[in-house]
């Protein structure tokens, strides 16, 4: 019986060995999602559902850009998967679809995965599997908790740091008009307020929208009650479509002071349709080359993939966002070097260092797990946003909100980030 069992063992250890799902670290471990020719991603993103507008390009323009990288070699060697699941912005989904990820499909980290409410459920769980969890497509400032989520870092500035600065522009622009805020009911409406009310103190009136209503009525009908004259919005594309369309229909003209992730005039203009016109002159702000921007040598860099490897999709800011990603998420690869763990990515995040299509710094070091750290603030004219002024960092306290002068970088000639 002793000698059968003995066998049994040996046949399951070397089966294992040999199923091709992961590849030993010199540390005599293995490393779920590497083999000597692959890296498997995973992420999960609205495709459908509330959030779907605009935020369904991302997955597909980051794979594109995994996509070029592989043609030119890849990776040491290995090409990397993506593997996007739909999660319908529902959190209950997110959890299982993140959990077949990691259980079923054993990808070697969680990469760009979108949303508030959606990632803040599987953050424990990514943790205890010590799946590495990079880039996070939301500015909730749960990311940055290295002490707590080792493993996580965002991508965007985080909302208090963007609020700080949308705030900025209300104070020295706006002064003496009556301020008001709509936002997300969750991290992300919270966040935002949080900055803004450190810049502005108490704003005179505040309304909060939950994804699964679309019906912005009577928060618009309670901010024009309030006699608000600027309505700063942390709302994503849809909402930002409701909350507009809605307040012309009750002939609320409010100035609209934006949150980045839900100010894309591509994406919000064809929510609006007929009414688009009405984002002529509302502000927010970014941290990534505009779309729009043809002189951009990353602009012409992401035109060629898209046009190559995203079967030439619409090009809006989404597509930039998610090709973005991408490039950081190449650059960390390589510079975690060819034996490649999941030790040993999160350490190469947390060193930093990279410089790509940003317009401001990373923060990421050992105690900071946040993402960029400042927007430069643009205005929709012409029915393009526009950039103005000069770009911005600060940080989600009470520091100061200070102007960056630093310059951009161009990416490589061949376009993939040297190792």
């Amino acid at each position: 019986m002793k000698r059968t069992t003995a066998v049994f063992l040996a046949v399951l250890l070397f089966a294992g060995a040999c199923d091709g799902s992961s590849t030993s670290s010199s540390s005599g471990g293995t490393t779920p999602g590497v083999t000597d020719t692959e890296i498997v991603l995973g992420t999960h993103m609205p495709l459908t559902g509330p959030a779907a507008a605009g935020y369904s390009k991302i997955a597909p323009a980051t794979k594109a850009y995994f996509d070029f990288v592989n043609a030119g070699g890849g990776i040491n060697g290995r090409k990397i998967t993506y593997k996007v699941k739909d999660d319908a912005y529902n959190p209950a989904t997110t959890q299982q679809v993140v959990r077949e990820l990691v259980l079923q499909d054993k990808v070697f980290a969680i990469m760009g995965g979108l949303g508030t409410p959606t990632h803040s459920g599987v953050l424990d769980f990514l943790k205890t599997n010590k799946v590495p969890d990079l880039f996070v497509a939301s500015g909730s400032r749960s990311w940055n908790q290295p002490d707590k989520y080792p493993g996580t870092f965002g991508f965007n500035p985080d909302y208090t740091v963007e609020g700080k600065i949308l705030g900025t522009y209300v104070k020295e622009n706006l002064a003496g008009k009556k301020a008001c805020f709509l936002g997300q009911d969750d991290d992300f409406g919270q966040d935002s307020l949080a900055g803004i009310e450190k810049i502005l103190g108490a704003v005179v009136a505040k309304q909060t929208y939950v994804t699964s209503n679309p019906n912005v009525g009577p928060q618009m009908g309670a901010l024009k009650s309030a006699g608000c004259e600027v309505v700063l919005l942390a709302t994503i594309p849809g909402f930002t479509a409701l909350s507009i369309g809605t307040a012309a229909k009750i002939g609320f003209k409010p100035q609209f002071v934006v949150s980045n992730v839900g100010s894309d005039p591509a994406t919000v203009g064809k929510a609006l349709g007929a009414a688009a016109p009405l984002l002529e002159g509302v502000v927010s702000a970014n941290y990534l080359p505009l779309n729009t921007d043809d002189t951009s040598p990353w602009i012409q860099l992401f035109k060629k993939v898209n046009d190559q490897y995203n079967a030439g999709a619409e090009f809006d800011n989404n597509v930039v966002y998610g090709m973005s990603a991408a490039y950081l998420l190449v650059q960390s690869l390589q510079a975690a070097g060819k034996d490649l763990t999941r030790d040993g990515i999160t350490a190469a995040v947390k060193k930093n260092g990279f410089q790509g299509p940003g317009l401001v710094p990373l923060r990421f070091s050992d105690k900071d797990h946040s993402g960029y750290g400042g927007e430069q603030l643009t205005k929709v004219q012409g029915g393009k946003a526009v950039f103005f002024g000069q770009a911005y960092t600060t940080d989600d306290g009470d520091g100061a909100v200070q102007p960056f002068t630093g310059q951009p970088v161009t990416p490589p000639q061949n376009g993939i980030p040297a190792a």
